[in-house]
């Protein structure tokens, strides 16, 4: 009996393992196809997110800068505002006062050396009816006569020395030379002359080009030496017969 009735049991159990056999297979089935679709999924889902149209970027980024630069003109006006203003304000006023106490004195009645104080003392004598023996020796001072003298009047200003070079000549042949000019700055100048020019041309061009013979002058390059440049010789006279190279320097001290 007993054998019969663990017959009868062993296929109910078997049932039960097979449901649970197929149970655990399709759990295992659906987790596999959740976790090739739930990535799949969620690409999809980032992807129509993050896809902003180019027109909707470029509309962002302009109200942003606008906004900016908002920011930035509200904080320019606020520093003019407050600190700009009051400086020039206080500049401008600096200035009136000054302006006011120059026009004082500039518009103030002026004398001569001496007559202020000739005025002055006329005035406190004629009031006591005596003369002290100070005013009666400054009425007698005699001043010197550059002082009692009138000022001349506002003498025309000297016109400027209009520098103006020999026509230089087209060609290279008979009396004529080529003079290179190296100045202190590096630059260098050529030029043609006639070897019967006034040796003062040289001068003239080292002014032209802002030299002034006052501070620089001329000098050969070798043998160094100063070139004598004297009123009414020429070139030739002082021994430029070839082209040559001269250096403007500075005279010495």
């Amino acid at each position: 009996i007993s054998f019969i009735g663990q017959f009868s049991i062993v296929p109910g159990l078997n049932k039960v393992v097979l449901w649970a056999g197929r149970f655990i297979l399709f759990l295992a089935l659906v987790t596999i196809i959740i976790s090739f679709v739930t990535p799949w999924i969620s690409w999809i889902t980032w992807k129509n997110i993050c896809t902003v149209p180019q027109e909707e970027k470029e509309r962002q980024q302009k109200l942003l800068r606008e906004k900016q630069q908002e920011q930035l003109s509200k904080r320019v006006n606020l520093h003019a505002e407050n600190v700009l203003k009051p400086r020039e304000e206080l500049k401008l006023q600096k200035k009136k006062e000054k302006y006011g106490k120059t026009q004082r004195w500039t518009l103030s009645q002026g004398y001569r050396l001496g007559e202020a104080e000739e005025g002055v003392n006329k005035c406190s004598d004629s009031a006591h009816g005596t003369e002290s023996a100070n005013n009666e020796a400054l009425r007698k001072r005699k001043l010197p006569e550059q002082v009692t003298k009138p000022l001349p009047k506002d003498e025309q200003p000297k016109p400027r020395k209009v520098i103006a070079l020999p026509e230089e000549p087209s060609e290279v042949g008979d009396g004529v030379i080529t003079i290179v000019l190296r100045c202190p700055s590096g630059r260098v100048f050529k030029r043609r002359f006639y070897t019967s020019c006034t040796s003062e041309v040289l001068l003239d061009w080292m002014k032209k080009l802002g030299y002034h013979p006052v501070i620089y002058t001329i000098y050969s390059t070798f043998p160094r030496c100063q070139l004598e440049l004297k009123n009414g010789s020429s070139l030739e006279d002082i021994g430029i017969l070839k082209d040559m190279v001269l250096n403007v320097e500075k005279k010495d001290s």
